[in-house]
């Protein structure tokens, strides 16, 4: 593991009530006996960075060893799928995993867990180095940033990732933090809506089994082709279920398609067999012949090879069942993704199935990782006791959906930092995190955007002490709400860290929004963190636009002085707010300062 440096240092566990448990580091021992809980904790005297270190935790008959214990800085990632995203799916993955060779970055992953309320015990996980066997399942923005503080600080790092992906922020903060009468108001709703889904379901589907038929001790009873499909529904695929009606069901579906070939289109050899992005997982079937198997891969194209033989002249039976562990579920994908290869070609199964329930997971109608409380609880709480040097955070694109949420995000992102400080013992600790990337399609003309809203709100954290933000509207995707590079997003959160937490001098953001003037028919906008000057990079400066009493928002021309930028339009003589990157994919932003680090969306027009 990794341990905090320069911190008294915890050690916890269970023991049967009264139980004397001795702890041994090094030269220093420690006993407590349990509570009538069986909680048992001894503190050792802070240590400074180094080792290797061992541990010995007895009862008098049992003793457990750890050994390969350094002392350095623990730093806790957490948020959603941009943070969860590991190395392996990251820009240049190959090379970068096989260069992965500093046993001083370790992570610990806290596996996807929740609870309602308050646990003391992690669901599991273990340490691991970063190494070729390890560090393909590393947190890609952990690893990154951890590999950039080690070329400046000579500790080992520790990153705690505890993450989920498409979690909102109101999962991980306390009841406390969130307020009682909003838990209990949401858990009083989610309760009417379970009761209204499962009549609505009902109506549509019939029963709502809660064990597999299905599939029993191995044996898959409907990928029997011989099967009385006549109480079946309809179903078309490729497509979620949740858009067919059947919004809201999480658990085990079947699927099967009749599928007429004659012998012409029946090779002597294998085949494949394409059933689409199956959503969460599948085990596939031919004529009652298992072809495939998937799990917890939502968006990977099924590609299954039928063997020689199995196929044959007349009526074939393709059978799919399909997992969904919650969000969207069923054959999704595109139509050009659902085949099955005949001697003539490809034969497409777009188009009608025949569907059924197979087990219905009955739970909240929100998903665990977007309730309140609920990963707090479970992800955050049992860890509170490991002391720690940071907070690493990318997280916010779950909140930036609907109205209303991105700006309530300002204070709930402020107090979830405010609570952690509090309850993990930090109120010092640095508070680092990401800004919403650039995605979606970029607009001719100024537009409204939550994604900007969101990015704003987020901004607004950095009022606290020791808070920074990693502006990435650069390297963000289009098409992908997941960008792959996350070396420059470790990169630019280490700058803040270097700074906040290790004292350097350096700049550590880009240039932020700091006044206006009007002056005529123009807005001069000044900057702090213009570090050694404002430039426009990759052409004339843009992204900024501005606007008259009306509202309404023109492209504005843009002229850098100093550490100020004056806008002007032609369509505007009387400018009176200006904004500056407002899209949800901000393409004319090009402002960056001497560090080459992007300038901060803005707007002046918040009343």
């Amino acid at each position: 593991m990794i341990a905090q440096r320069d911190s008294d240092f915890p050690v916890w566990g269970y023991a049967p009530a009264g139980t004397e448990v001795t702890v041994t580091l090094g030269n220093e021992s420690h006993s407590e006996a349990s509570g009538r809980d069986g909680r048992w904790q001894v503190d050792f005297t802070p240590r400074e960075a180094g080792g290797p270190h061992s541990m010995a935790i007895s009862d008098g008959e049992t003793t457990i060893n750890v050994s390969d214990i350094w002392f350095g800085d623990v730093w806790v990632a957490s948020g959603q799928s941009n943070m969860a995203w590991i190395v392996a799916n990251s820009n240049d993955a190959e090379a970068e995993i096989a260069a992965a060779d500093d046993p001083m970055i370790r992570q610990f992953k806290v596996p996807l867990s929740y609870s309602d309320t308050p646990e003391n015990e992690l669901a599991g996980g273990d340490w691991q180095i970063a190494d070729p066997d390890h560090v393909a399942n590393f947190s890609a923005v952990g690893y990154y940033f951890a590999r950039e503080l080690r070329k400046h600080v000579d500790v080992p790092i520790g990153i705690l990732n505890t993450s989920w992906g498409g979690s909102r922020v109101e999962a991980w903060m306390s009841v406390e933090t969130l307020g009682e009468d909003v838990v209990r108001n949401f858990r009083e709703q989610e309760r009417i809506n379970q009761e209204e889904l499962i009549a609505r379901l009902t109506e549509k589907m019939g029963d709502l089994p809660e064990t597999d038929a299905g599939l029993v001790d191995g044996l898959a009873h409907w990928a029997d082709p011989a099967l009385d499909t006549s109480d079946w529904l309809n179903i078309n695929a490729p497509g979620e279920w949740e858009q067919q009606g059947l919004d809201g069901y999480d658990g085990i579906a079947w699927y099967r398609l009749s599928l007429e070939l004659s012998d012409s289109e029946i090779a002597d050899s294998d085949v494949i067999l394409g059933l689409g992005r199956i959503d969460d997982a599948d085990i596939s079937w031919v004529n009652g012949v298992e072809v495939g198997r998937t799990n917890t891969a939502w968006n990977n194209p099924r590609e299954y090879v039928v063997p020689a033989g199995v196929l044959h002249s007349g009526t074939n039976v393709i059978a799919v069942r399909a997992e969904d562990r919650g969000g969207l579920g069923g054959i999704r994908g595109d139509a050009s993704e659902l085949w099955l290869e005949t001697y003539s070609g490809k034969k497409s199964l777009e188009g009608t199935w025949q569907f059924k329930a197979g087990a219905f997971r009955s739970g909240s109608t929100t998903p665990p990782n977007q309730s309140p409380t609920l990963l707090y609880n479970k992800m955050i709480h049992p860890i509170l006791p490991y002391p720690m040097t940071g907070y690493i955070w990318y997280q916010g694109e779950s909140n930036a959906f609907n109205e209303g949420d991105p700006t309530a995000y300002a204070d709930q992102f402020k107090s979830m930092i405010s609570s952690w400080r509090e309850l993990f013992g930090a109120p010092d600790a640095a508070f680092l995190w990401v800004q919403l990337a650039n995605f979606r399609q970029a607009h001719d003309e100024p537009t409204e955007s939550l994604w900007a809203v969101l990015r704003e709100s987020q901004s607004a954290a950095l009022e606290l002490d020791k808070a920074g933000e990693a502006v990435i509207i650069d390297i963000g995707e289009a098409n992908d709400i997941h960008p792959r590079n996350k070396q420059d997003v470790g990169l630019r959160l280490s700058l803040a860290a270097r700074y906040f937490t290790y004292g350097e001098e350096l700049e550590y953001s880009g240039p932020v929004y700091a006044s206006h003037t009007i002056d005529g028919s123009s807005i001069v906008i000044e900057y702090d963190h213009a570090g050694s000057g404002l430039e426009a990079r990759g052409g004339e400066l843009g992204g900024f636009a501005i606007a008259g009493a009306d509202g309404i928002y023109h492209w504005a021309d843009a002229r850098i002085d100093g550490t100020s930028v004056t806008v002007s339009s032609t369509d505007v003589a009387s400018p009176v707010s200006v904004r500056y990157a407002w899209a949800d994919n901000p393409d004319r932003a090009n402002l960056y300062n001497g560090a080459g680090l992007p300038a901060s969306p803005f707007r002046t027009d918040t009343d």
